[in-house]
């Protein structure tokens, strides 16, 4: 598979992976937690659905979500879960700028052979922290629900927060591992080598022949 082929693999896998991100980090159905049973919490409107953004409480007949306002209030698994998935999503951007610019069709004026390469890698490495960033947050936040309130169950989000974690560290270890492998091609240069017995003679003639074009 040529360098092309994998960068475009890898900048796809990435892509899908941040939507994931972005849609985990959007949505607040996270994890569902209840401190009695499924149909008990239902019937006592207690059964509530958690995100990052608000709290929801699902019943039969009700569903309304109270919105988390209070910053200074929140449990830390709320707040380190917030920062590290806004900045995976914002960390996305540079990474897709950066891919397209390693792309084999996008050339920039008096580029330097290993200029592409050194961008793919770069792309690699920030969606690498993009996926760790995601992984953190998705592990971290229904660990501290369940010691907070009781888990019940996985939501929407955290499987989309996962899923898209997952996908960013493979697109971001294919540019990273497989630019990182490719040397850079060096073109074939005019050389010119010196010999003791020729060396004299060649420059009297090259000095001639100069000498004759600038004459003309």
């Amino acid at each position: 598979m040529s360098q092309g082929c994998r960068l475009l693999a890898g900048f796809v896998l990435s892509c899908i992976g941040w939507v994931g991100i972005i849609i985990a980090t959007s949505t607040n159905d996270w994890v569902v937690t209840c401190k009695y049973g499924m149909h008990t919490c239902k019937k006592m409107d207690e059964l509530e659905s958690k995100g990052l953004w608000a709290e929801c409480v699902i019943s039969t007949s009700l569903y309304h979500c109270i919105a988390l306002n209070q910053i200074l209030t929140l449990p830390a698994h709320v707040q380190v879960a917030r920062a590290l998935m806004l900045s995976a999503c914002l960390l996305g951007l540079p990474c897709a700028l950066l891919a397209l610019l390693a792309a084999p069709c996008v050339s920039l004026n008096d580029e330097r052979a290993g200029a592409k390469r050194k961008r793919a890698m770069l792309s690699g490495a920030l969606m690498l922290i993009m996926a760790v960033c995601g992984t953190v947050s998705t592990v971290w936040f229904p660990i501290g629900a369940h010691q907070e309130d009781g888990l019940m169950s996985f939501g929407f989000s955290l499987y989309a927060g996962w899923l898209g974690s997952a996908l960013c560290f493979l697109g971001g270890s294919v540019m990273t591992c497989c630019s990182a492998g490719d040397a850079p091609v060096q073109r074939p240069e005019n050389r010119f080598y010196y010999s003791k017995q020729s060396g004299l003679s060649n420059s009297i003639q090259a000095t001639n022949n100069h000498a004759k074009s600038a004459h003309v």
